[in-house]
């Protein structure tokens, strides 16, 4: 089925796994005391041709799933009870050219997604009620080559973007009003080569980017403004080919 991507709610309840091969979304219950995965009875759940990367939005009632291949976002309903996914009315919803990774804001109001052949980052608003993603009047942003990964800081004021074929990260502050994405000054920030996954502490206070070419990771202090210095030591080993990075609350 080649697994690629996959998302938990916030919740703790469910878990989601995009099936590249297949065009599938496997779905299971978590079991709370052990962690344990238990396939949901209508698992697995139709998608657009070649899902990459997914996500679950902060009230744990949607999941999105991004297609490579059908340059599209998918977006589901969860059912609270069993964790079945019906999909949103409307869905699936266009992007730019092989759309790889969705974020949704802390809040839950806007939705980002990487376009690697485009060059850039399509923005949405997000139906609180419906799930359905509405394209932003000021959507798509540009990006350095070859956007891969996405992160927005807790706080919903800036969003970073990595670069894999400009070895760079690209900053932005984010919009609490209109969703939109500034270019932050100073950016784009250097990186390691072919950085792929950007994720950010739970305090904002920290990045960091797995580079895929290089073995290692890079660790940056997120300032006041979005700006990105690299802290003493970065970037630090890692095993071979590292691609993604989650870190614990």
């Amino acid at each position: 089925m080649t697994p690629e991507g996959i998302a938990v709610d916030p919740l703790g309840r469910f878990a989601y796994v995009a099936n590249f091969g297949d065009s599938t979304v496997s779905g299971y219950r978590i079991d709370a005391k052990t962690g344990a995965l238990t396939p949901l009875k209508a698992s697995p759940f139709p998608t657009v041709n070649g899902p990459r990367l997914l996500a679950v939005d902060p009230k744990a009632e949607f999941v999105y799933v991004a297609s490579l291949i059908g340059n599209t976002v998918s977006a589901y309903r969860i059912d609270q009870k069993s964790g079945a996914l019906t999909q949103v009315t409307g869905s699936p919803f266009l992007t730019g050219r092989q759309p790889e990774t969705f974020v949704a804001s802390p809040t839950g109001k806007f939705a980002y997604v990487t376009n690697l052949d485009d060059n850039t980052v399509s923005g949405y608003s997000i139906d609180h009620k419906t799930g359905a993603l509405t394209p932003l009047s000021t959507s798509p942003f540009a990006t350095g080559a070859t956007p891969d990964g996405l992160a927005v800081d807790p706080n919903g004021k800036f969003a970073y973007v990595t670069n894999a074929n400009d070895v760079t990260v690209s900053g932005y502050s984010l919009d609490p009003l209109t969703g939109a994405l500034t270019p932050l000054p100073g950016s784009p920030f250097r990186s390691g080569t072919d950085p792929d996954s950007v994720a950010i502490a739970p305090s904002a206070q920290f990045a960091y980017v797995t580079n895929g070419l290089d073995n290692t990771v890079s660790a940056y202090i997120i300032d006041c403004d979005g700006y990105l210095s690299p802290i003493s030591g970065s970037p630090f080993p890692t095993g071979g080919l590292p691609f993604a990075i989650a870190i614990t609350k």
